[in-house]
């Protein structure tokens, strides 16, 4: 249960939000060059290599989670998101279909609260400040406890560069000893939430009276099918898991924690994820790990989570060579498969779990559904086959919002160069993972929209064609 709120903090936080209502009022009147310029001058400010390598390097020290060399990538985020807002409007009209007489002009919606995680404290207010300013938005962030010096050094970064523009600071704040109450009392306040976190921080948001946009849990899970039937494609395969199963030390809710595997390729497939630094651990350290990630009714323990291969092995009582990536264990079949076999519910951590399927796809999308059952449904999955009657069919069956076809999950599924999927570091996971939107939060979801409508030719069918086969005689008279 949250502490009680003392008055001084309700003072604090109602400071802070007048404050904001203020920059929102001078937000609200930029026009849409000025927009993009503060924009581009604030992902300017964090892409830059120093900057943002030094804001990694003290997010891992500050945590303990995660990889300070692969968490540096993360700063990539921020150019797929410049450019999908300077590719698009935000002020004014922003959209117009003639033939429907509409026109939709942009609106802010005005002071958001930003709840954010311990495993992105950085990249999730810089992402969501670029768009918060092109939609005309002001943004109060809630660290994560665990994180909340090197975020709020990173919204010092922001401040600055807003104050060198012409612009008010307080387009984005940050509470500085953030708390459970703290942040309740803070999205009560605000006009929008934005949840990106675990499903106690987003079921909070939703309960807090104001709209809100929240993630869900992951448990991405991989079908390589026997299609994979090259070295090369199976190179390819082991390549991209590796590139998702490693990135920040496997912290993300979209990095791969399950492979099922066609038999034909099975061995193959192993071979090939050796040689990209895998380690398949015997039995008896399979159980091991299984002891020092989970508690005896199957909740993740927080010692394990996003550490080096190397540590989560000492952790466990054994060692592996200093050049393994990753840690693999066999998960079996489909009968290995249920909320009491730990290894197929999600990792968050250097640990990949290998399933083995037979016969027919629709075996393989039968253990995806048992996986997705366990944990992690609406976030996310991936396929690797060069069968598009096999895409369609996960395509039809998958209970996720997301699905990455022959690329890492950790860099598609929040967008990439190669794939059309909007950026950012908030996904939504519909109703499946208990959110409103089932894609990811991105521009769109910043802005309010006013719909004008002119009036058209009537645009109405005849009672027979609507109908079809149910019209009848008759229907017609007044």
């Amino acid at each position: 249960m949250a502490k009680e709120i003392t008055t001084e903090q309700i003072e604090m936080l109602e400071e802070m939000v007048a404050r904001a209502r203020k920059a929102a009022a001078i937000i609200e009147t930029y026009d849409q060059d000025r927009v993009d310029h503060l924009c581009q001058a604030v992902a300017a400010a964090l892409y830059d290599l120093k900057v943002w390598a030094q804001l990694s390097d003290e997010a891992v020290d500050e945590t303990n989670l995660g990889d300070k060399v692969t968490k540096r990538n993360k700063r990539n985020k921020l150019k797929l998101i410049l450019r999908d807002c300077m590719r698009s409007r935000s002020v004014g009209a922003i959209e117009e279909i003639p033939e429907k007489g509409l026109v939709k002009y942009a609106k802010p919606v005005g002071v958001i609260a930003s709840l954010v995680p311990t495993t992105n404290p950085c990249l999730t207010p810089a992402g969501q400040v670029i768009y918060a300013i092109k939609a005309r938005d002001v943004i109060i962030c809630s660290p994560h406890p665990r994180a909340k010096v090197v975020t709020n050094k990173c919204i010092d970064i922001i401040r600055e560069v807003l104050l060198r523009e012409g612009a008010p600071a307080d387009i984005i704040q940050g509470i500085q000893q953030p708390s459970i109450a703290l942040t309740q009392e803070l999205m009560k306040r605000c006009d929008l939430v934005i949840a990106t976190g675990g499903r106690p921080m987003v079921k909070s948001a939703y309960s807090s009276g104001t709209p809100a946009y929240g993630s869900g849990a992951g448990n991405a899970t991989v079908i390589i099918d026997n299609t994979a039937d090259t070295p090369e494609r199976q190179r390819e395969a082991a390549q991209n898991t590796r590139i998702s199963k490693t990135s920040d030390f496997g912290s993300g809710c979209s990095c791969d924690g399950n492979l099922v595997i066609h038999e034909s390729i099975y061995d193959k497939m192993v071979d090939a994820l050796k040689a990209e630094g895998g380690y398949l651990a015997n039995e008896e350290e399979a159980e091991k790990l299984k002891s020092v990630m989970w508690d005896e009714m199957g909740h993740r323990l927080p010692g394990t989570v996003a550490i080096s291969p190397q540590k989560l092995a000492e952790a466990a009582g054994f060692e592996i060579p200093e050049d393994r990536k990753f840690i693999m264990v066999t998960g079996g079949g489909i009968d290995q498969i249920g909320k009491e076999y730990f290894f197929s519910s999600e990792k968050l951590t250097t640990l990949l779990a290998l399933f083995k399927y037979e016969g027919e796809f629709e075996n393989a999308l039968d253990m995806m559904r048992a996986i997705f059952e366990v944990g992690g449904k609406g976030h996310s999955c991936g396929i690797y086959s060069w069968d598009d009657g096999h895409i369609d069919r996960l395509g039809k069956a998958a209970p996720v919002s997301r699905i990455m076809v022959r690329q890492p999950n950790n860099k598609g599924n929040a967008g990439s160069a190669t794939n059309g999927m909007p950026p950012t570091s908030s996904m939504g996971c519909g109703t499946w993972g208990g959110n409103i939107v089932s894609e990811n939060i991105a521009l769109k979801h910043y802005m309010n929209t006013t719909w004008v409508a002119r009036p058209i030719p009537e645009d109405m069918p005849s009672l027979q064609e609507l109908f079809g086969k149910f019209y009848k005689d008759g229907m017609d008279e007044e």
